[in-house]
């Protein structure tokens, strides 16, 4: 069934907020797009759905914010964000 912009699939609701961890990747007023942490797999389910106080980049395991994976995630980005940086010849300024 199609909603609004994006797409829910009713397997892949159940299978998004199962056991398996969960990343917030966008937060709307009614829905939320989450992808799963061991596929990749992304799908669109109804906000309500999230624990209260969910945020975008959050990770969420049995219907419950894991703050410990979520931290190690924002680490994980920062970590390849700081190795993917040019750093920049001596004397130039942007």
């Amino acid at each position: 069934m199609r909603h609004g912009r994006g797409l829910v699939m009713g397997a892949g609701v159940l299978l998004a907020l199962g056991t398996s961890p969960v990343r917030v990747e966008v937060l709307e007023d009614t829905r939320a797009q989450v992808v799963r942490a061991d596929g990749g797999q992304a799908c669109t389910v109804e906000r309500w759905r999230l624990p209260p106080g969910a945020r975008e980049g959050d990770v969420v395991v049995d219907g419950r914010l894991d703050p410990e994976r979520t931290e190690a995630l924002r680490r994980e980005v920062a970590r390849k964000r700081a190795a993917l940086a040019v750093p920049l010849p001596p004397g130039l300024e942007l």
